[in-house]
């Protein structure tokens, strides 16, 4: 049980310092999408606000929290709603923050974050990107980090049960992390945060347009679908451009247009309006973007949500999806099939023009980026069922070399094919595509239906 003077402690601190400026006022009702995490993290809440009942139990507080998963998902809103919900003080801090190039510096500091931790308990520590202190030790290492690692799992050690400090650690890269720290007593849970999926993607939105003037039209189911694979970070971007767009059109309210030129400036970049591109250019990208969303349409792979040839960012043109459901598994039908659509723009471009160009640099990219994938993590080559260590995957480059460039062949022959069983269907969308510049999934769906009826009605002349 907790002794007497430790509680009195506590309460004169609470009073004493009250909602000070250390102290978050992030809730977990400002977190949306992250239920699960939420649910698992009630207890060291609770633990927290109410420790007598757990150390009656002797129980003993989780020493460290470890936010794991890729950027922008929460990770660093989470620890400041735990610090918010129990009242806790806050102490932020970066792991590249702790390397200096003088030995000695980097473990003081981390010293005298701690000794401010336990000075000020009840207190939440959090090391962002903590990869750049606890990233693993070897033989080579730098002698300052391994100290400053060293002092890291000292402190995470040294804890006495009664002090009421907990340290979260976010990273991007948990596999780069020290054996020593990821152990129980030190980091004594993992969390995974990931993407959002559609729900919690909804829920987000509604969060970050609760105080802004919203038209009654837009949907916010909707803008959850097109907003596939999206981090929390991406939708919070969205609903800031909305707005601001809302106030460059000198609207009264965010509507559906202004969510749409939102989403499209966060997926495809920045619309270049003063572009010049010639005629001959105009229509490559034409024929290039017909060859990609026909592919998709006759491989079924997403739904098509918007195709252009407006520039934006880097690109000349692009196709958008929108997915009717979340994915979380995926066939090797369905990768090749990706691969057919990424290589479907080149392949319209060498069967109209006998020659390919310079626009498909990002979608050779992506499609030999799936295509390793598929040999090395997946098990889905002609090598069977065997997967390839990235450090250990240069020693056995040629034979994967050749079985990347088995799999983007076999892709490409397919999309070819399919561009020349259709090439009607083909230079119909680009003719249509190359008059109006944007065509909507309604639209594009509309002229695919309707060249297929000519198609077929020739056929039976």
């Amino acid at each position: 049980m907790e002794p007497v003077h430790i509680k009195s402690e506590r309460k004169e601190k609470d009073e004493k310092r009250g909602e000070s400026s250390d102290r978050p006022a992030i809730r977990f009702k400002d977190v949306a999408g992250l239920e699960e995490v939420k649910e698992e993290l009630a207890e060291v809440i609770d633990f927290i606000n109410s420790p007598e009942k757990y150390y009656k139990m002797g129980a003993k507080i989780p020493k460290g929290i470890l936010f794991y998963g890729p950027p922008g998902t929460g990770k660093t809103l989470l620890a400041q709603a735990i610090a918010g919900e129990t009242n806790s003080a806050f102490f932020p801090a970066s792991g590249a923050e702790f390397v200096e190039k003088y030995v000695g510096v980097g473990a003081k500091r981390v010293r005298t974050l701690f000794e401010k931790a336990k000075k000020d308990a009840p207190s939440v520590i959090f090391i962002d990107e903590i990869d750049a202190i606890g990233a693993k030790r070897s033989s080579e290492s730098n002698n300052e980090k391994d100290q400053t690692l060293n002092q890291l799992l000292i402190e995470m050690d040294g804890f006495h049960s009664n002090q009421t400090v907990i340290v979260v650690g976010a990273t991007n890269r948990l596999d780069l992390l020290d054996e020593a720290l990821l152990r129980p007593g030190r980091f004594d849970r993992h969390m995974f945060i990931g993407n959002p999926d559609i729900r919690a993607r909804e829920e987000i939105l509604k969060v970050h347009i609760k105080n802004k003037p919203i038209d009654s039209k837009v949907d916010i189911k909707s803008l959850a679908k097109r907003t596939h694979g999206m981090s929390g970070a991406h939708l919070s971007n969205i609903a800031n451009e909305a707005a601001i767009l809302a106030v460059r059109n000198n609207k009264k309210h965010i509507g559906i247009d202004e969510f749409n030129q939102a989403i499209e400036k966060v997926m495809a970049g920045l619309q270049r309006k003063n572009a010049v591109v010639m005629e001959k250019e105009k229509k490559i990208v034409s024929y290039h973007e017909a060859g990609h969303a026909l592919i998709g349409k006759l491989l079924n792979t997403d739904l098509i949500s918007k195709v252009s040839i407006i520039p934006r960012g880097e690109a000349l043109g692009y196709v958008m999806y929108s997915p009717e459901e979340d994915r979380y598994l995926i066939t090797k039908r369905e990768l090749q099939n990706k691969i057919k659509v990424l290589l479907g723009g080149r392949a319209a471009e060498e069967i109209i023009f006998g020659e390919v160009s310079t626009g498909a640099r990002d979608d050779l990219k992506k499609a030999n980026s799936i295509a390793y994938q598929m040999v090395c993590e997946y098990g889905m080559s002609t090598l069977g069922n065997r997967i390839f260590d990235p450090h250990l995957a240069k020693n056995c480059y040629p034979m994967i070399d050749q079985e990347i460039k088995t799999i983007i062949d076999g892709c490409y022959t397919d999309s070819l094919e399919h561009i020349k069983g259709n090439l009607e269907i083909l230079e119909e969308v680009s003719k249509t595509l190359f008059d109006r510049e944007t065509l909507t999934g309604e639209e594009f769906d509309a002229i695919f239906e309707e060249a297929q009826k000519k198609l077929a009605c020739s056929t039976l002349t």
